[in-house]
């Protein structure tokens, strides 16, 4: 990829995202979410390999078809209230028909086919981008319009996308597989409790982008894809090895790690609306997410070499540990202690 095209793209998908989460407009919105989908698809495609290129029609295909789901929710409504303001969806039909399309957007079940595919054709990087800043524009309208959608159509959602996330986690190899249906189950998570406290579905995916961030760093600092890499990848950095095992033990959602602030935040908020078995339910779901995360840590920590993986292995590091990794690697494992006052400030 050329600089000019790396520097336009880049600009794009940050003015994208400004422009969606700044706007009160739904023709604003739109706007801002085409901009963002248009500036991504080079990221994905630079490989010029023909999975590279699958995963950009796929992705392109899937959010065209969402965008336009959500351009006719908003002019549904427009036609029915008069009203293009993103806060004043209060159309039956266009409240349905948002939901849908935010929920391909994010990936939830069972619009979720698209993002596991779409992940593993990408680069690391753009993987990274794809899981965390391209998941913020619809989070936004996702908020914004909570008080307009159907509880029970959400919770539903957040139910299956956990159920989901965690099964087809489990029988996966490739890295970057596990971390979009680690991303699907998150992202339930984070709906399940959108209409009954959006400031705690905030914070949800606030720490969701934190520590897959540092996941996604690490991974590509040890340029491990799949399993069989991760095993021989100590001998490069025993010391990031151990930090990624607990970043993993921390989206899995283990105290006293952040990942299990959220999670016990979103238990508790729930049970207090009187919805003890959808907090039950996901509570046992979460479990099999877990088993998938301590194999993936068992795998980059516990398997020491020499064993019978038949990849070629690396005894020296290629490139040091950048500071972003070692201090969102930190904030991944260390925020539990600073939750009341992370209460207070929400």
């Amino acid at each position: 990829m050329s600089p000019h095209t790396k520097l336009i793209s880049s600009l794009s998908l940050i003015m994208g995202t400004t422009i969606t989460i700044s706007s009160t407009h739904w023709m604003m919105a739109w706007a801002g979410l085409e901009l963002n989908t248009l500036a991504i698809i080079p990221f994905i495609s630079k490989s010029h390999h023909p999975r590279a290129i699958e995963a950009a029609i796929k992705y392109f295909l899937v959010q065209a078809t969402a965008s336009t789901l959500l351009l006719f929710s908003s002019m549904t409504n427009a036609w029915a209230t008069g009203q293009w303001d993103i806060t004043q969806l209060t159309h039956p039909t266009s409240s349905l028909l948002l939901t849908v399309a935010i929920a391909m957007k994010l990936g939830l079940v069972p619009f979720h086919f698209w993002f596991p595919e779409v992940l593993q054709g990408s680069p690391m990087t753009t993987a990274l981008l794809l899981s965390t800043m391209m998941k913020f524009p619809p989070t936004t309208l996702l908020i914004m319009t909570s008080h307009s959608l159907n509880p029970t159509l959400l919770t539903i959602l957040a139910t299956t996308s956990v159920a989901l996330g965690g099964l087809m986690g489990l029988n996966q190899t490739q890295l970057r597989k596990i971390l979009a249906f680690s991303s699907i189950a998150h992202l339930g998570w984070m709906t399940a409790v959108i209409i009954y406290s959006p400031k705690l579905a905030l914070m949800t995916f606030y720490l969701y982008i934190l520590m897959t961030t540092a996941v996604f760093l690490t991974l590509n600092s040890t340029k491990a894809l799949k399993l069989t890499t991760l095993m021989t990848s100590w001998t490069k950095s025993p010391t990031l090895n151990a930090t990624l095992m607990l970043t993993l033990l921390s989206l899995a959602g283990l105290p006293p790690l952040t990942g299990f602030l959220p999670k016990w935040l979103i238990i508790q908020e729930l049970t207090k609306q009187e919805m003890a078995a959808t907090a039950t339910i996901l509570a046992i779901l979460s479990l099999l997410g877990l088993f998938f995360y301590l194999r993936l840590a068992y795998h980059s920590t516990i398997t020491l070499p020499p064993n019978s993986t038949n990849h070629m292995k690396h005894w020296h590091f290629t490139k040091p540990t950048n500071t972003t990794t070692a201090i969102l690697t930190s904030l991944s494992t260390l925020i539990l202690p600073l939750s009341p006052l992370i209460l207070a400030i929400t």
